[in-house]
């Protein structure tokens, strides 16, 4: 004997909007950021925002062996710090950042960006705050925002989460693509100064916040009246237009982006087989952030190198008859560098010497 299923129930209508979807709200989120957009158009740029895909016209006067590059990253768990503090206008910067600084170390200039931002509920205002972010770092490093998208995820992501991604392009000159193949022996290490954490290693410090209870929003002695949040949102600093320059005006043989892995696990890659980069720590101190999370984390110096940038964002590999030149532009442009070390003969490892200045001398 067969059972007959039951009839279906009248249920209430269903719409996109009854399933979280708010369909309005997203076109509002558009037009509040179509003005931080239009802060980063270049000439190449065809058309504007709406259409389905971002369009570019490549100067083939300027590049005319273009070689294209391409880079897509995030900002790591550093986005919880944003989202904890309800501060959404900076963390776009740090997403910038980590795509155009991978993109120069090859000696490409970036071009143009896309990013995407997904959420479980479009507040316009909140997603106009993310991209005036991205705006801001795509005019700190000359390329364009050409596109994005906004996901709304309801039921997969919270209302008040969300997370970001980009991908970058840029162009060099076939003759112009920098990289290992151009170090040599007695090259200069210059070291280019980092705005603190940046947006790599923020697994390690969320777990030591909650580890040490430290507090967002108190002020630590070792920050010098900064509270911990503000520290830790510091936005990533871009290097981008100052490599560029460095590669006109000095000659560089190559760039190493400092992110996750520490300056140790970028640095190497650069580096051919047959030559060693030894780097001097005592000609830098790392900043007092790095110090605050070793002390209250009880980090070791291997752990703590192998992590954080510790205050070198981007280091700079020159002909030892560049390195004046090198540091004289970019103290023009406002960079804080200095020699870090040299490139020898060896077997393609980076050897770290010496021991750091200042509070971080502890750490030994």
């Amino acid at each position: 004997m067969t059972s007959t299923p039951p009839a279906p129930t009248a249920s209430p209508t269903a719409s996109y909007a009854a399933a979280g979807v708010d369909i309005e709200a997203g076109d509002r989120a558009v037009e509040l950021m179509k003005s931080q957009v239009a802060r980063t158009n270049r000439p190449e740029v065809i058309g504007g925002l709406g259409g389905f895909a971002g369009l570019f016209s490549l100067d083939l006067q300027k590049y005319p062996q273009p070689i294209m590059a391409s880079s897509t990253d995030g900002v790591g768990t550093k986005i919880a710090i944003a989202q904890e503090l309800g501060k959404h206008d900076t963390i776009g910067i740090d997403l910038v950042a980590m795509v155009v600084d991978d993109l120069v170390v090859v000696g490409a200039e970036p071009l143009f960006l896309s990013d995407y931002i997904a959420t479980g509920k479009v507040v316009p205002e909140r997603i106009a705050a993310i991209v005036s972010g991205i705006a801001e770092g795509c005019v700190q490093a000359g390329c364009a925002l050409i596109g994005g998208e906004t996901a709304e995820h309801p039921g997969v992501m919270r209302p008040d989460e969300y997370d970001i991604s980009g991908t970058g392009v840029g162009v060099v000159n076939a003759d112009a693509v920098l990289g290992s193949e151009r170090v040599t022996t007695g090259d200069v290490l210059i070291g280019m100064g980092s705005s603190g954490v940046h947006s790599n290693g923020y697994s390690l410090v969320r777990h030591v916040i909650a580890a040490a209870g430290l507090q967002l929003d108190a002020k630590y002695d070792e920050l010098d009246g900064a509270s911990l949040g503000d520290e830790l949102l510091t936005p990533t600093r871009i290097y981008a237009k100052n490599c560029l320059a460095l590669a006109a005006g000095a000659g560089a043989h190559a760039f190493s982006h400092i992110t996750g892995g520490g300056l140790a696990g970028n640095l190497v890659r650069v580096l051919p087989p047959h030559l060693d980069a030894v780097v001097d720590r005592s000609t830098w101190s790392p900043q007092p952030i790095f110090t605050l999370l070793a002390t209250a984390g009880s980090i070791p110096r291997e752990q703590l190198e192998l992590t954080f940038n510790l205050g070198v964002g981007m280091i700079a590999v020159v002909a030892a008859g560049q390195e004046r030149t090198a540091l004289a532009l970019l103290a023009e442009r406002g960079v804080p560098a200095w020699r870090l070390g040299e490139v020898v003969e060896g077997t393609g490892v980076v050897r770290m010497t010496g021991d750091y200045s200042g509070p971080a001398a502890s750490w030994r």
